[in-house]
C-alpha cells in the first residue's frame, strides 16, 4: 500500500514522502494515529493545501521534545519490584512500567515511545532510550529495586563514591604540585652546593 507521510516516520521517511508499506501497518498503524494517509490524488491535493501547517506543526513538536529530553537527560529513575534472592524478578518490567516511572518525575511520555529491545528480569540499573520525537532521542537510567528505600541507599552510595573519587583527584593533583615543587627546591639546593664549591 502507498502512503503519504503527515509527518517523519525513524526508518520510513520525512514528511510528505510516498512510501510503499505493508497494508497491515497502514491499517493498524499509521493511518488510525494521523501520521499518513493513503496516496489517491484527492490526498495529495489535501496534502499539499497542508504541508506549511503540518512543517510548522512538527518543528513546533520537536521544540517541545528537545525541552523535554533536557529535562530527562541524566536522571535515574526508580522502579520497585519484588525479586528472588537472586535478583531475579518476579514478572518483569516494561516499556509501559518505564513510561509510569517518567510519569512519577513529571513528564508524560507513552510506552511506544519507550525503546525497550527486551523486558527487564533482574534487579540493577539499566539504560532505556526514549523517543520523545524521531529527531530527539533521550538516553535514562532505569534502576529495578526492591524498595524505595534500596533507592536511596544505592544513591547515597553513588554520590559518597562520586565525592571520595573527586577527594581522591584534588589529593592526586595536589601532590603533583608538591612534587614539582620539591624537584625545584632540590634543584635550587643543588645550584648554591656548586656555586659554594666554586668559591
Amino acid at each position: 500500500m502507498e502512503v503519504i507521510l503527515l509527518e517523519r516516520i525513524q526508518n520510513l521517511g520525512q514528511i510528505g514522502d510516498r512510501v510503499k508499506v505493508r497494508p497491515g501497518y497502514a491499517r493498524n498503524f499509521l493511518l488510525p494515529q494521523r501520521k499518513a494517509l493513503r496516496a489517491t490524488k484527492e490526498n495529495l491535493g489535501y496534502f499539499e493545501t497542508q504541508r506549511k501547517a503540518l512543517v510548522a506543526l512538527n518543528d513546533t513538536r520537536r521544540s517541545e521534545a528537545e525541552i523535554l529530553a533536557e529535562k530527562l537527560l541524566g536522571q535515574v529513575l526508580p522502579v520497585v519490584r519484588q525479586a528472588a534472592d537472586n535478583g531475579q524478578l518476579y514478572g518483569s518490567v516494561t516499556a509501559r512500567d518505564v513510561s509510569l516511572a517518567v510519569e512519577s518525575f513529571g513528564l508524560e511520555v507513552s510506552g511506544r515511545q519507550v525503546q525497550l529491545r527486551e523486558p527487564i528480569k533482574t534487579l540493577g540499573t539499566q539504560t532505556v532510550s526514549i523517543s520523545l520525537h524521531p529527531d530527539v532521542v533521550v538516553d535514562v537510567t532505569i534502576c529495578v529495586v526492591r524498595s524505595m528505600d534500596d533507592f536511596a541507599n544505592q544513591q547515597r552510595r553513588a554520590t559518597e563514591t562520586e565525592d571520595q573519587l573527586d577527594a581522591a583527584y584534588e589529593v592526586a593533583e595536589g601532590s603533583a604540585y608538591e612534587d614539582d615543587d620539591d624537584t625545584a627546591y632540590e634543584g635550587d639546593a643543588g645550584d648554591l652546593a656548586v656555586e659554594e664549591e666554586e668559591v
